[in-house]
């Protein structure tokens, strides 16, 4: 009699997803903590090692797939998000990652990053970003703030900064997401959320280098400043934030603003209410837009999560209709059909 017994999903643990070669970053680095909370999330996404791959490119995140133990490949500058698309489009059946950093995705990478995310292929992307280039010793990078003085730009960067978040979701990305190394729970539930999503799933992730760029998000991870400068968005619930939650976000018209709720001018019912699955991205524009505003906490959270239809997922129908209706394809006869010639 056959055994139909249903076999239980092998149980994990954090140390599962270690690997065997020695961490090599700088001491005090963030990217330690982005990859411990990393480990600690994978024995509860419910997929095997053998299924899951990372793939990098080159910085000093992209050390990444060396430290994870389950499959991963090293890649070129800027080349994740393509080389993760083509692996996920021939083994739909992998759960497909990409560390990344901010120089890397969004520098030679940006219009593999923005094509990714369009056609919503089913990959995760994590950035790492410390708004500097470290693996080559601190030259400004695309996120790093105006006037920013580095060693390629003694006189103070002139280049103004991308805003990673507001670029995913003008790329029509399904799941746009913000986080901080010093955060670890708040890390956790993020990159559990982009586990569960089936679509592209980009995770900005503030990240401090301790040694080209320190303190650079210090505003928003140390105990007396972050109460008072970060936002966490929850879906269905009010903006607060303030050490004693006193404050909120409300809107005039399309403008957040902040007031106060605890002298009876305002009340929570006055406030922004968060919907990350609107359909819409006029919401998580507004939210992204604060980023930079001095005047306003920045947002850290889920700001938009909805879903469509995946490019692998369609393509693989596309591929299985034309089975059903032709059967195998025939490569000789493609390349030699039409009009062909001989060269020489």
């Amino acid at each position: 009699m056959a055994d139909t017994a249903v076999q239980e999903p092998k149980k994990y643990t954090a140390k599962d997803f270690q690997s065997d070669q020695d961490v090599r970053w700088c001491p005090g680095c963030g990217d330690y903590s982005i990859l411990a909370q990393t480990q600690r999330v994978f024995p509860d996404i419910g997929v095997e090692k053998k299924d899951i791959a990372w793939v990098s490119g080159i910085g000093c995140s992209s050390r990444f797939p060396y430290y994870m133990e389950t499959y991963g490949l090293h890649g070129i500058h800027g080349r994740a998000p393509i080389i993760a698309s083509g692996l996920k489009m021939a083994r739909p059946d992998l759960s497909v990652w990409v560390a990344t950093g901010d120089g890397d995705l969004l520098s030679i990478g940006g219009n593999h990053f923005i094509h990714a995310c369009r056609r919503n292929v089913d990959i995760k992307i994590l950035l790492f970003n410390n708004q500097i280039y470290g693996l080559t010793k601190g030259q400004y990078s695309p996120t790093s703030e105006f006037g920013k003085i580095t060693k390629s730009t003694p006189w103070g960067s002139i280049d103004y900064p991308f805003n990673p978040v507001a670029l995913a979701l003008g790329a029509e990305c399904t799941f746009v997401a913000r986080s901080l190394d010093r955060d670890p729970k708040h890390l956790q539930t993020i990159i559990r959320a982009a586990a569960e999503h089936t679509g592209t799933a980009f995770i900005e992730i503030y990240q401090n280098c301790n040694v080209f760029n320190d303190g650079a998000f210090f505003h928003l991870t140390e105990k007396g400043q972050k109460e008072e400068n970060v936002v966490v968005l929850e879906h269905n619930k009010p903006l607060v934030f303030g050490a004693r939650n006193e404050k909120g976000i409300r809107l005039d018209g399309f403008t957040p603003m902040v007031v106060s709720i605890e002298n009876g001018e305002f009340s929570k019912d006055d406030l922004l209410i968060h919907d990350e699955n609107k359909n819409d991205d006029v919401l998580a524009f507004i939210l992204s837009r604060m980023t930079y505003d001095p005047d306003l906490p920045t947002p850290v959270g889920i700001f938009r999560k909805t879903h469509k239809p995946t490019y692998d997922a369609e393509m693989q129908k596309q591929i299985q209709k034309a089975l059903d209706k032709r059967g195998e394809g025939d490569l000789d006869k493609l390349f030699n059909e039409g009009e062909t010639w001989v060269v020489g």
